[in-house]
């Protein structure tokens, strides 16, 4: 049986609630250390990302205190990317909802919040929201109006419930891997900052432990992993995907490989990858965005991914950025100049003997978490059409 929002919303029993307006939030009141808010920037596909996340005080809580998020929320931004979307979850609880987020929240039984989300990740769903939000428009824009217009296909709760079972035990897996994946790469900045948090006799170049812009081969018309900008993550090593497309021009990498956004906002937002997934021999292409960081030989290439990762780097590579405002880029030959402490061969030893490992099992990790969601994407809308019958599987 499928159902319009709006009935739902005329009962009482979905709520439909924009946060506050601009003059209500200001950015003036944002904190050091506060209640996290989430802002459209923050919104995935069913998920919270939870980088570069503004705070609020006390007193802003209690004045806005009835756009506070709770579990079980579900929140959409209202301009741009309105096919993205949050599931509010017990760790995000208590978190404000952002001037640019609308909220969905269920408030009967008959619906179960998650399925809802769910349903907001099928193809059907997604096309429907770009469709509705982008006519006449430059940009996506979302309203109340156009949230009550989706019809949801509603089984009853015990179906819903095991649908969400189903998808959930793929989801927990792959955030137990992200998890994981966090501690293994903080296990290496602990590494890397230890080593150059101690005096060191001499110091040199990046240029002189590591090429910038190394040439790599790749014949024009050449079908070839292609990594853009967007597939970039801005807390992890490995990218959100890629498509194979032909070679017409960009930057070119191989294994051991780090990619460096160069301009802004990307290089501000931390977007960086370590390239360790490619076949022998390969050669995949970006964006001319990117800086390409790959090592000489002497140093780990993790080192550099770890380098990439470093505030002080960032914040030098920031201060290098030139050209028109919105428009900066940082040079590879600014990169290239960036002075840092030269490693012993004791300390280069250590690195090698212990951060390669940690990135395998990332990498690993990782490469899994992309399976698990090609199989959670390609169950969901069988799932919710009744194509496959949930309750013929066993748990």
């Amino acid at each position: 049986m499928n159902c319009l929002l709006r009935d739902f919303v005329q009962r009482g029993e979905v709520e439909i609630k924009t946060g506050p307006f601009g003059t209500q939030l200001k950015a003036s009141e944002y904190v050091e250390q506060g209640t996290p808010v989430l802002n459209v920037k923050n919104l995935g596909y069913s998920t919270v990302v939870k980088s570069k996340l503004d705070q609020v005080g006390p007193s802003t809580i209690e004045r806005l205190s009835m756009h506070i998020l709770h579990c079980g929320d579900i929140v959409f931004g209202r301009k741009g990317a309105v096919d993205r979307h949050a599931y509010i979850s017990g760790e995000e609880e208590g978190w404000m909802q952002g001037s640019d987020c609308i909220r969905v929240r269920v408030k009967t039984e008959k619906i179960n919040s998650r399925y809802l989300s769910y349903y907001f990740l099928t193809p059907e769903h997604r096309t429907f929201m770009i469709n509705m939000c982008s006519h006449g428009t430059t940009m996506a824009s979302l309203n109340q109006k156009i949230l009550e217009m989706i019809e949801v296909p509603l089984p009853d709760r015990s179906v819903q419930d095991g649908i969400v079972s189903l998808l959930r035990m793929l989801d927990d897996k792959v955030e137990l891997n992200q998890k994981i994946n966090q501690n293994l790469q903080q296990q290496a900045f602990i590494l890397f900052d230890r080593f150059l948090s101690v005096e060191h006799s001499s110091k040199c170049p990046l240029s002189r432990i590591a090429m910038i812009n190394p040439k790599r081969i790749l014949k024009k018309g050449k079908y070839a992993r292609y990594i853009d900008m967007a597939q970039l993550s801005t807390s992890g090593s490995f990218p959100n995907g890629w498509e194979i497309k032909p070679y017409n021009g960009g930057m070119r990498f191989s294994n051991g490989d780090t990619l460096l956004a160069r301009i802004t906002p990307c290089l501000e937002n931390g977007k960086t990858a370590y390239i360790d997934f490619l076949g022998e021999n390969e050669v995949a292409f970006g964006s001319t965005e990117y800086v390409v960081i790959s090592s000489r030989g002497e140093y780990p290439p993790e080192f550099f991914y770890c380098l990439a990762r470093c505030p002080s780097f960032v914040d030098y590579a920031v201060k290098n950025m030139n050209g028109s405002s919105g428009r900066q880029r940082v040079s590879a030959e600014a990169i290239g100049n960036y002075v840092l402490p030269m490693l012993s061969d004791d300390e280069l030893s250590e690195f090698r003997s212990t951060v390669p490992c940690l990135f395998r099992a990332m990498r690993n990790n990782s490469i899994e978490n992309m399976s698990l969601a090609q199989l959670r994407d390609a169950l969901l809308p069988k799932l919710m059409s009744g194509e496959i019958d949930v309750s013929d599987i066993r748990f």
